[in-house]
């Protein structure tokens, strides 16, 4: 593939990660997954940088059939790649296209070895190209413009976090019809605006600390005095859905509006509310 060009391999994610994921923290139990497969969603995201071996894939592909699982993100400082890669082929020759492997280069403030992140997340694909871990099968965290064109040219697509369907409808337009989207979104179900934005003040306030995120929302438009702790309203509100559930579906489904592939939801207030705020998201949603 020469520089700047776009791989063009990335509609065959479509139609298997579903319009609807689920974004975790944590990996899923096993009989959690069952559910939520039951429910219709195509996909279960496991974040907060899991380890390179991987070891949670199987036992959530084994309970389930269609399932698939997506890591967002595999942090390139603290999984490494030839481990990474290696894990990728066990998952695979065992649940032949079911895993979908995230990767992304974490924050600065909070990764001592953080140097020229651009290049070292192009040196940690290039490991993956040489173990053979199909473009196809890869996506990549991405914000800035830079980084979504890199998600394009060595992935399958960008798997954006804590955006806005505007940031959505932006990738779209730069990144052109064929590449792969799928952003993450948090939802509350609750129709207390005040109680919604307290629970997501509680997730993003961490992430108002790191200067990749705040920079990405500046050029959403965001101001300063958006996204000084605990954060506007109004900046809440566009990085946190809540209502009915037909309010969020319809909020999530901007995401598709603008050109998103998919959308991973993810469930704010705690373990408890996981499966029962996606049974009552599923209908609306139509998943």
């Amino acid at each position: 593939m020469t520089e700047g060009e776009i791989n063009s391999e990335g509609p065959s994610l479509k139609p298997a990660q579903g319009r609807f994921g689920v974004w975790t923290g944590k990996p899923v139990s096993p009989e959690q997954a069952v559910e939520i497969e039951k429910l219709g969603y195509g996909t279960v995201w496991v974040g907060a940088s899991p380890a390179a071996d991987l070891a949670f894939v199987e036992p959530i592909l084994e309970k389930t059939e269609t399932l698939q699982v997506a890591t967002g993100i595999v942090n390139i400082w603290t999984a490494d790649a030839d481990e990474v890669a290696e894990s990728y082929h066990r998952i695979e020759k065992a649940f032949p296209g079911r895993f979908l492997l995230g990767v992304g280069v974490g924050h600065p403030e909070h990764t001592q070895e953080y140097t020229k992140p651009y290049q070292a997340l192009v040196d940690y694909l290039d490991k993956l190209d040489a173990k053979k871990v199909p473009t196809s099968r890869r996506v990549v965290a991405a914000l800035g413009p830079q980084v979504l064109q890199l998600s394009a040219q060595r992935s399958a697509g960008a798997h954006p976090y804590l955006t806005t369907p505007v940031h959505t409808g932006q990738a779209r337009e730069q990144l052109g019809p064929t590449v792969f989207i799928a952003p993450e979104h948090k939802v509350v179900l609750t129709n207390d605006a005040e109680k919604a934005r307290e629970i997501g003040r509680e997730t993003v306030d961490f992430y108002l600390g790191l200067s990749n995120y705040v920079n990405s929302w500046k050029r959403l438009g965001f101001t300063e005095e958006d996204l000084v702790r605990p954060g506007s309203d109004r900046f809440i509100d566009a990085v946190v859905a809540y209502g009915s559930p037909e309010q969020i579906a319809a909020r999530l489904s901007e995401h598709l509006a603008a050109g998103a592939d998919h959308v991973a939801i993810q469930v704010l207030g705690g373990d408890d509310e996981l499966l029962s705020t996606l049974e009552e998201l599923a209908g609306p949603l139509k998943v």
